[in-house]
Order: C-alpha cells, then structure tokens, then sequence
C-alpha cells in the first residue's frame, strides 16, 4: 500500500498552506523568538527527523503524520534557506543556485540508485527515503526562489505570488495537454508551491512598510495553522484521499 495521498487539487491547497506555515513559522522560531537561523535549523531539523522517521517506518498512509512531516521540511527549509542566504552571504539567487544544484544531485541519485523517481506511489522505505530528502530540498529551494522574487526582483510579495502562480497553471496545462512525464512535472510544481507559500506567508506577516499586511509571524502562524489542521481533517475524513481510495 502506497504511504503517499493521491495527487489532487486538495493536496496542492494543502501543499500551498503548509508551506505558508512553514514560512511564517520558520520567521516566527529563528526571528520573533530571536532563537537565530542556526538554533531554529537544529530544532526544526531534530523535529523533522522525528516526523520523518515515524514516517517511514509506519505500515500504511496517517495524514496528520504525513502533513507533520511535510510541514517539518518547510520550516526547516526555511532557517536553512535564511541561513544560506543571509548568514553565509550567498544572496538569495546564490542560495537558490547553490540548492537547485543539490536537488538535481539528489533526484540523479535517486534515479542511479533505485532505477526510478516516484512522486504517486511510495511502499518501499528506500524510495521514501529519497522522497522525503527531495522534498525537504526542494522546500528550502523554494524559500530561497521566494525570497529572491519577493526582495530582489523588484516583483515585491503579490507580484512574486502572481508570477509562481503564473508558472504553477503553466505546469497544470503542461500535465494536462502534454506529454511530459507526470513525474517531472510533480517535482516541478512541488518546487514551485513553496516560493509561492513563501510569498503569501510574508505578505500576511511583514509590515506595511515592506509590503505585507503587518498581521506578524505569531497571529498569521496561528490562522494558518488551523487552516491546515482543518483542511486535512475534511479531505481525509473517513479514509478518503488517501492513496489507493477511490475518489
């Protein structure tokens, strides 16, 4: 039985949510708390190995565990990304080269090692090992392509939002009316949904004088969070969504 949901509009509005969170929660930790990029990075990180590792070694398909993680690799990905960015002085496009690099090398050796890249059905724990390791790299990917859209682009935080959503329908229309393969495009768009969330989360959070709403990291955290919580309570209500569940 695969341990992974299907792969329908609600996962993305879910995906886009979480990674909402992550952001805002990620900025919440390392700036509101004032704990730093490095110390969130360690607590977040020792978080997602627990998650993940309840995970992976789990028999069947739990949302909440499932979203856990999900939602562990974007805060992560964010004091990572921050991190790299900022701290280590590579720049938000130097950061994102520097972790587009590393997810290629990740899915290559995902590919070399296990003979094929999965997005839809996950059973064996090799193959989610490599899923979740891409996955956190791609979020922090992410983080990184959304703040370099929202700062120094000159796109500002709704402009950034309206371009990743631009390039999200153009991946939906590719899987729709192309022949692409449905793999790439999933890996594709799971990178973009993060620079989105990314966006959305520091237009709901940042001041006025930056662009944003100026609701903060604490009060933002907290709606979204029950958005979240609420949102996979009802999508997999009763078993439904969940891989191998008829729609």
């Amino acid at each position: 039985m695969s341990k992974v949901p299907q792969i329908t509009l609600a996962f993305w509005v879910l995906k886009i949510l979480a990674t909402t969170l992550g952001e805002t929660g990620g900025d919440l930790v390392s700036m509101t708390l004032g704990l730093g990029y490095v110390a969130a990075t360690g607590l977040f990180f020792a978080v997602f190995l627990a998650l993940a590792s309840g995970q992976v070694l789990a028999r069947r398909f739990h949302p909440f565990l499932y979203w856990g993680v999900v939602l562990a690799t974007t805060t992560v990905g964010t004091t990572i990304s921050d991190f790299l960015d900022r701290t280590a002085g590579l720049g938000y496009l130097g950061g994102a080269l520097v972790l587009a690099g590393a997810l290629i090398a990740v899915l290559v050796a995902w590919r070399l090692t296990l003979g094929a890249i999965a997005s839809d059905h996950i059973s064996d724990r090799r193959h989610e090992s490599f899923y979740w390791l891409t996955i956190l790299v791609s979020n922090t990917l992410g983080t990184a392509l959304g703040d370099f859209l929202a700062d120094d682009s000159g796109l500002g935080y709704g402009g950034g939002a309206l371009l990743i959503g631009a390039l999200i329908a153009a991946v939906a229309g590719a899987h729709r009316f192309t022949r692409l393969p449905k793999t790439l495009l999933f890996w594709v768009a799971f990178v973009l949904t993060r620079p989105l969330g990314a966006t959305v989360g520091d237009l709901l959070s940042k001041p006025h004088a930056k662009g944003g709403l100026d609701l903060g990291t604490i009060p933002a955290s907290a709606l979204i969070a029950l958005a979240v919580v609420a949102g996979v309570a009802v999508v997999y209500r009763g078993g439904r969504g969940a891989a191998g569940a008829s729609a």
